[in-house]
């Protein structure tokens, strides 16, 4: 018989509705939960892509700048000297004003400009190249004092360092040859016959090149790079050859005693172009050297000055 009162629910209906409850509960919750989730992804990738964003920018920030412009400085390359530049470059004020605005780096000599050498060709003045600044030197760290074993036990004294030895004046260190770059001398040999010599035995009074004192069969080499405009017999010269360079001037060596090269052909600073020797009008083995503002005789510059003026030493 049921009991008396109010009606009530089997366990087992209420099991059943608890159930039914809890489960379209959780099915209720599942939806946001993973809606959570992947709310929670999202704003994980967004700093990602902002911390991107700013590295870029970053690197962006941090890139070198270009440097001046090429057409302010020129380097210096083989075969170059100070009119050639300036010329090319168009500098106002020629040779003389490119070395003034470039003294710092020539130097005192400037027909001693070496490939490298970085010029200012706009007018400003150049600076030569700091040297890096070297690295302080930290003091030694003071030794720890001792514990005397014994209490009238002297004290020690310190050596005194040894002054370093005075260096030796420029005089007394060991010359270093010009740098000469694309220019050598004609031959190893020295000068005997000076040039502008006055004596009865040239037509023109004085003698118009240097001789150099080489013994037959020595080898003679173009001083610079240029092109052979003759190479052959030549009168009184004997076997000769003349180089036209690059500045316009001829260099002539004469009474060779074989030739090594031929007219049209292009040469390179030191390479042989034959052998010294006594043909043509000669008193003995050796090498007539000239430099001339033309191809023929009559134009004939200081050969060993214009040598110099190349950074060859004679």
């Amino acid at each position: 018989m049921p009991a008396k009162g109010k009606h009530r629910r089997t366990r087992t209906m209420r099991i059943a509705r608890t159930l039914a409850v809890a489960g379209s509960g959780s099915a209720a919750l599942a939806l946001p939960l993973m809606g959570a989730a992947h709310a929670q992804a999202a704003e994980k990738s967004a700093p990602e892509s902002v911390a991107v964003q700013q590295a870029v920018a970053a690197a962006q920030q941090q890139a070198p700048k270009n440097a001046a412009a090429d057409a302010e400085t020129y380097e210096v390359v083989v075969g170059d000297y100070l009119a050639k530049i300036a010329d090319e470059q168009h500098v106002d004020g020629g040779w003389e004003q490119l070395y003034q605005d470039n003294r710092e780096v020539v130097g005192s000599n400037p027909n001693l400009i070496r490939p490298g050498m970085k010029l200012s060709v706009d007018g400003t003045a150049a600076e030569a190249p700091k040297p890096a600044p070297a690295k302080p030197q930290s003091a030694p760290k003071p030794a720890a004092p001792k514990a005397d074993s014994g209490a009238s036990a002297a004290q020690k004294t310190e050596t005194a360092p040894k002054p370093a030895a005075p260096a030796k004046p420029e005089a007394e260190q060991a010359e270093q040859p010009a740098v000469s770059g694309d220019w050598v001398r004609p031959v190893e040999a020295s000068a005997s016959t000076a040039y502008r010599a006055s004596g009865g035995s040239w037509s023109s009074g004085y003698h118009t090149g240097v001789d150099f004192s080489a013994s037959s069969g020595t080898s003679v080499k173009a001083i610079g790079a240029g092109t052979v405009v003759s190479a052959g017999w030549s009168g009184s010269y004997g076997n000769e050859v003349v180089i036209k360079h690059a500045d316009g001037k001829y260099s002539q060596y004469a009474h060779l005693s074989s030739l090594s090269v031929s007219s049209g052909q292009s040469v390179t600073p030191g390479q042989q172009i034959g052998l010294s020797g006594s043909t043509g009008n000669s008193t003995g083995p050796h090498l007539h050297f000239e430099v001339r503002t033309g191809p023929s005789y009559g134009s004939d510059i200081d050969p060993l000055a214009y040598l110099r003026g190349h950074g060859v030493s004679v």
